[in-house]
């Protein structure tokens, strides 16, 4: 059952209500797998991380089974058509399908995550002009990440040891608030991207940590709001067209502003995404000193296969490990009846780890030369579906062209040593990453050095 391709008639995945199947379907329905887990498998959740998923999958050969998740009957999903599901019936919500302090970490409420329909369409537009079709616009974010980055780079060379995670983070958020055009009078750049990046750290884990993030993202967000209220009093002029200004120009479709909550939550949900690539940059990091040939090959000036390089870093590297949603009304998935009110959860790892998707999963291997462009439902990393009007993000073009000129910057126009560390990621820590951060000694400005020939496929 595993493995669907995408290429399969998926016309009889499942039946909405409402177009009622046959009356033999019902007692036809095929059982669910159950997990063996006895009662409740948080624990085992917390402690097996993005594996949870794929081992079950496999062990019960099936792209889909029943657990029991926070005292909650769950069904995990795997695969394209799972993914369609998701992402293209229009049968699913993502309202009641976050754990409270992943909402309010990552979207947080009155967010366009947690819209639907029409309103969510209307919304994503907002998001889809800033961060996928002004041109204009992307060039100056990834200038802006580019000088920030280098600017670091005299404070690097004076010490004996840098963690890229750490620093990487200071980076981005540096950019983002920079790029969004965000008044810093009331913020502070250092404490600010600190919360930005707790935000993505603490939504994987429970515990003393997780509310301190809340903590300090509910009093940056107080401060964001006070900004937009200024706005609109005209206390605080900003720069026009800048993203800033489109969130607090936008109106809902009954013409009406967002509120200044809103419009604090908005611009979080721009501003910590794009702190939140500095994941993806560890990984490639990790991959450069991992595949010298690759390393050698694009500090050569081989730019086209940037783009293949950065999204098989996109596929490889544990990001978020499943996404949530509950079905809006009953329905037959793959000959599974699925009631209305059932939460469901998409196995965003487990699926771009499919052998049966991708041969040789966990070998790197950019040559798959696969694309965020795609309509692709087996490469998931951050979501699938038509990005106007599902709740795919819309972030994936400003991911790819940050996380290609990071590559560019850490194979051309720096050199540096690799210390002895554990670059070992364990998959039980959400979101995961190397413990020591990736740390680089003897960091220097330099030159690109003569093209080599290419590695083999």
């Amino acid at each position: 059952m595993r493995g669907k391709s995408e290429g399969e008639d998926q016309s009889d995945l499942f039946a909405k209500s409402g177009q009622p199947a046959p009356n033999n379907t019902a007692t036809q329905a095929h059982e669910i797998p159950r997990d063996t887990t006895r009662g409740d498998a948080t624990l085992s959740l917390l402690r097996e991380g993005y594996a949870f998923i794929p081992q079950r999958m496999k062990r019960l050969d099936t792209n889909i089974f029943r657990t029991r998740l926070m005292l909650r009957d769950t069904l995990c999903l795997s695969g394209p058509a799972a993914a369609e599901l998701f992402y293209g019936s229009g049968m699913l919500t993502r309202i009641g399908a976050m754990p409270q302090t992943v909402l309010r970490l990552l979207q947080d409420k009155e967010s366009v995550q947690q819209l639907d329909g029409e309103e969510h369409r209307h919304r994503k537009a907002m998001f889809i002009r800033l961060l996928m079709q002004d041109d204009d616009g992307m060039t100056r974010l990834v200038a802006l990440f580019r000088r920030h980055f280098i600017a670091h780079l005299p404070e690097w060379e004076q010490r004996d040891s840098v963690a890229l995670s750490t620093e990487i983070d200071r980076i981005l958020a540096e950019t983002a608030l920079r790029w969004t055009g965000t008044p810093l009078a009331t913020l502070d750049l250092s404490r600010d991207g600190r919360t930005l990046a707790e935000m993505v750290q603490g939504a994987g884990r429970f515990g003393p940590r997780t509310w301190l993030a809340l903590a300090r993202r509910n009093r940056l967000e107080k401060r964001i709001r006070s900004i937009f209220k200024d706005i609109r009093d005209n206390r605080i002029a900003v720069a026009e067209g800048s993203p800033i200004d489109h969130v607090a120009q936008h109106r809902d479709r009954q013409g009406a502003p967002l509120s200044p909550r809103a419009a604090a939550v908005e611009l979080i949900n721009i501003l910590r995404p794009i702190v939140a690539i500095g994941r993806y940059i560890v990984f490639a990091a990790m991959a450069l000193h991992e595949h010298d040939e690759w390393r050698r090959l694009l500090a050569a000036g081989a730019d086209e296969l940037l783009p293949d390089f950065a999204e098989e870093i996109r596929r490889i590297s544990p990001f978020f490990p499943f996404v949530g949603a509950v079905a809006k009304e009953d329905m037959i998935f793959e000959g599974h009846r699925i009631p209305k009110g059932q939460w469901l959860l998409l196995d965003l790892y487990g699926t771009t780890h499919d052998e049966t998707l991708f041969p040789e999963p966990h070998r790197f291997k950019p040559h798959r030369q696969l694309s965020w462009r795609d309509r692709n439902n087996a490469f998931i990393p951050q979501g699938a579906g038509d990005i106007a009007t599902t709740h795919r993000c819309p972030g994936e073009r400003a991911t790819v062209e940050i996380l290609m000129e990071a590559i560019r910057i850490l194979t051309r126009d720096i050199s540096y040593e690799v210390a002895e560390q554990d670059l070992e990621v364990p998959l039980n820590r959400v979101p995961a990453g190397p413990k020591s951060g990736f740390v680089m000694t003897k960091v220097r400005r330099t030159a690109a050095p003569d093209t080599p020939s290419a590695p083999g496929q």
